[in-house]
């Protein structure tokens, strides 16, 4: 009995020694991408910030009992994730960072920190807002702690915000089907240095590429990003290399940081050095090749081309108002169009769904009426009015959903052969699914319209014929369209080069 006892005081003695020496990890991030480019704004509440253990609801690979969860004590502090919009308020980001650095204070000390963000956060006052948080992080957790950071390939990376992340990773594939692979890939960068007790990478190159091109130009889908975007990971597996990424950076937001950049970080000086500009070499020697993913057109054209088409259904995408890249999602300009045209006049007419116009005046009115009433209410251009006014949307109510976590109540409204999706506050729609909650049958439909640029992955497997539409709004895909007169010059396509630019390594000094 007396073995028995000293055998269970050893174990746990030893259990706890191990969670005494555990690494100790916070976790802290805001992502959200913001086109300064339109009238909205990013309120507080759109982060919908988590803090506690309810932040790694956004980590599969951090689930409780998973492998690297065990590999470490983590800490949550505070994440933030807001539907692409307008620039963020100051007192918005302000009061975020705030509570975020006080949690983090609240916990010290830690052995790394793994800063989740996106990179195209536009703030009221700030050139570099993610440069600004992870300084005031480093003020509050010091440069013992190793920060691994973690992106979106659409974001912009700073001089700042490289020196300061020991680590940093981004996406490799556009659409993002490997997020959660690359935010899983810069937590294991960070434990694999902790536990080897390496520590900091030796080298960083940080190379500015003159470029900036709409997401719509560059997915990886299609050649020549395809190809360019293969060439990364190859770099990773040589000796000396710990990562690599090529950040597209974020056109719709006039900042001096908006450009291309390529950062490669290790152990090995001329490694990196080679892996970093063979990179950017390979990126500026294939920009004349970026062209749109898909068909591009007018309106008009794009109405016209959905017409002839013989199956269904036929997906246009209204790409200047898109709320997954800053759009302010109230745009009327296209829903007006439609309207107008004779061909969806009649209930025989077409079959077309329209995604989605923010009306929540019409929304109050139709809650208070049945499924099969007739309703009229003004909708849209809310926030952005400068392309279209408020539409009278007149018709029968079709169906009613409450409770979306963005659009909070959904109404599909019924005029002549269009069902308009009707939101409370604006929404994408990505999946099959927010179709047919609402009682829409997608592949039944002659046209889908949805704002949106290149097709996310259900529609582009659901769409039998597919054009993106050059429409306005705060996100215009004509760059030239745009008045620039931040973003540092020349930039592709903008600008013409007379000679070849610098694309040599620079060496960011270590974080101290």
């Amino acid at each position: 009995m007396k073995k028995l006892f000293v055998l269970i005081l050893l174990v746990t003695i030893f259990n706890g020694c191990v969670r005494e020496n555990k690494l100790r990890i916070a976790i802290a991030g805001l992502a959200v991408e913001s086109s300064t480019f339109s009238p909205a704004k990013t309120l507080e509440a759109d982060f919908k910030a988590k803090t506690g253990d309810d932040v790694f609801d956004y980590y599969p690979f951090l689930q409780k009992d998973s492998i690297n969860r065990l590999r470490a004590e983590w800490i949550p502090s505070l994440k933030g994730h807001a539907l692409p919009g307008g620039i963020v308020t100051r007192q918005a980001y302000d009061s975020l960072v705030s509570k975020t650095l006080k949690r983090i204070e609240e916990k010290l000390p830690y052995d790394g920190l793994f800063f989740d963000i996106h990179g195209a956060m536009s703030v009221e006052g700030i050139d570099d807002p993610e440069g600004d948080f992870i300084k005031r992080i480093r003020e509050v957790v010091g440069y013992n702690t190793l920060i691994s950071t973690s992106m979106d390939l659409h974001g912009n990376v700073s001089y700042k915000l490289t020196q300061e992340s020991d680590l940093i990773t981004c996406f490799r594939l556009a659409p993002h089907e490997d997020a959660i692979e690359s935010k899983k890939r810069a937590v294991t960068n960070l434990l694999d240095r902790l536990e080897s007790g390496k520590g900091k990478p030796l080298y960083k190159s940080r190379i500015e590429v003159p470029i900036l091109l709409p997401g719509e130009k560059t997915s990886t889908r299609t050649e020549p990003g395809k190809s360019l975007y293969a060439k990364v990971n190859p770099e990773t597996d040589k000796e000396g290399v710990i990562d690599a990424g090529i950040w597209m950076g974020y056109p719709w937001a006039d900042e001096p940081r908006n450009h291309a950049v390529v950062v490669v970080y290790g152990d090995n000086k001329e490694a990196v050095k080679k892996s970093s500009e063979y990179l950017a070499k390979s990126f500026w020697d294939v920009k004349n090749e970026f062209e749109f993913v898909g068909p591009v057109g007018t309106l008009e054209k794009s109405i016209n081309l959905a017409l002839k088409n013989k199956t269904k259904p036929f997906i246009i995408s209204d790409m200047g108002d898109n709320p997954t890249a800053g759009g302010a999602g109230d745009v009327t300009w296209t829903l007006d169009k439609l309207l107008r045209r004779k061909e969806f006049k009649n209930e025989s007419g077409p079959s077309l769904i329209y995604a989605s116009i923010p009306g929540p005046k019409l929304i109050e009115k139709a809650l208070k009426l049945n499924i099969g009433d007739y309703v009229e209410e003004y909708v849209g251009a809310e926030v952005d009015n400068r392309y279209s006014p408020p539409i009278l949307l007149k018709g029968e109510i079709k169906s009613i959903k409450k409770g979306d976590v963005n659009a909070k109540t959904e109404i599909v409204i019924r005029t002549g052969s269009i069902d308009v999706i009707v939101t409370e506050k604006r929404k994408p729609y990505h999946y099959i699914k927010d179709f047919t909650d609402l009682n829409l049958n997608p592949n039944q439909s002659n046209i889908i319209v949805v704002k949106m640029g290149y097709l996310v992955p259900q529609l582009f497997d659901l769409n039998k014929g597919w054009i993106m539409a050059l429409t306005p709004g705060g996100v215009d895909q004509d760059l030239f369209r745009l008045n620039y007169k931040r973003i540092k010059r020349p930039i592709f396509p903008i600008d013409k080069f007379v000679k070849e630019p610098d694309l040599k390594a620079v060496f960011i000094p270590i974080s101290n």
